[in-house]
């Protein structure tokens, strides 16, 4: 490429350096919140994130919205493979983030709603219901001084309410809540701007390497070093170390069209939180189910499929959330970072290069306090 041979101006060279500070992979909800955890403690450092697309396009901008520290079913499914504090401590971790988030975003700037979740369950998943009623107590016990008293409470009055059909059982969670992603990321984005975040949209990171100073190599062939590189690219961070515990897995969504018929106004779980829908004003918006065809979803690659696709339309009519003859605006992917464990891997995994991914699905929720926690990491190092 003849971009490669053009030799840098003295212009260039005053206000686009290939040296840094901190260079961070990934302009998601922890790569910005990084970027402002770092600046808040040292205004005068030089920060570059790089972002592989126009915008970040791996799950941040891509999720369902949903404020949230996971549904009942899905907590006792977690403690079917973690240790209980494990377990907690990850909660805690979500629960600050949303905190965090709300408190350096506001609630107005990214249409932040306190307006509870439920989970719902019918007659095939009858056998977590069992299960989620006979452990109320108990997790609503551990998370009493981590969140609040009664986390989960049975709702099945509810019920009537929203019209639903084919629905045995509600259980409601009081502090969860939604919001709009893509104002969410705008309102990082703009405060790491004023605050002299540097950004390069666009260009994919072909390798890293770390000796003295890490660095990386774009596609295009230009390097950039950093003193300290930090990975927040989440589920592609293993496309570039390959020994993290990280697999991508796709998330499917798809929109209505605004519909006067649409009962619901909050975030709704289903079956361990595989499938969720939420209100989006007017519009129902349904995605996940990737527990339907666990070996292909789980991929990096964008796209969707026609098994969960329809799976997701039969759910709506099924569970009466809008009238049959209901209207799709529009359909996309997100990838996801997940692994067995559902809690962050935080720390220095090469020679001045640190890793802030895995956020389990959560990004959200944990993504504000994964970001503090990883600069910490830099800081004392």
């Amino acid at each position: 490429m003849q971009y490669r041979k053009a030799k840098r101006s003295f212009w260039e060279n005053e206000v686009y350096p290939d040296q840094y500070h901190v260079v961070i992979i990934g302009g998601g909800i922890v790569g910005l919140n990084t970027a402002i955890e770092l600046k808040e403690e040292d205004p005068r450092l030089n920060i570059l994130i790089i972002e592989r697309g126009l915008n970040p396009i791996g799950a941040s901008t891509r999720n369902a919205g949903f404020a949230c520290f996971g549904s009942l079913s899905e907590i006792l499914a977690d403690l079917e493979d973690q240790d209980e504090s494990e377990v907690v401590e990850t909660i805690q971790m979500r629960w600050m983030g949303l905190k965090k988030l709300k408190a350096r975003v506001g609630t107005e700037a990214m249409e932040y709603q306190t307006c509870g979740s439920y989970e719902l369950f019918d007659h095939a998943t009858n056998e977590l219901y069992e299960n989620a009623i006979d452990k109320l107590y108990h997790i609503n016990h551990l998370l009493k001084y981590e969140i609040g008293p009664e986390a989960f409470k049975k709702k099945d009055e509810d019920i009537a309410t929203f019209g639903l059909s084919q629905t045995n059982h509600l259980i409601f969670s009081q502090y969860e809540g939604q919001l709009h992603p893509g104002k969410m990321m705008i309102s990082l984005y703009e405060m790491a701007v004023r605050m002299g975040v540097r950004f390069l949209y666009g260009h994919e990171v072909a390798k890293i390497y770390a000796s003295n100073k890490a660095g990386v190599q774009l596609k295009n062939g230009v390097q950039l070093r950093g003193e300290i590189l930090i990975l927040a690219n989440n589920a592609f961070s293993k496309d570039l170390i390959p020994e993290l515990e990280v697999q991508a897995a796709r998330n499917q969504v798809l929109i209505s069209e605004p519909n006067k018929h649409l009962k619901i106004k909050q975030c709704f779980h289903y079956n361990q939180g595989y499938t969720y829908f939420r209100n989006v004003g007017d519009r129902l918006l349904i995605g996940g189910a990737r527990n339907l065809d666990l070996l292909n979803e789980a991929t990096g690659e964008f796209g969707l499929t026609t098994k969960i696709q329809d799976f997701l339309k039969q759910f709506i009519v099924q569970k009466n959330l809008l009238p049959p003859k209901f209207k799709i605006e529009t359909q996309w992917s997100g990838i996801l970072g997940i692994g067995k464990s559902k809690k962050p891997i935080i720390k220095e995994v090469k020679s001045n290069t640190f890793a802030a991914v895995r956020l389990g699905g959560m990004g959200i929720a944990i993504g504000t306090l994964v970001a503090e926690k990883i600069v910490n990491e830099v800081l004392n190092r």
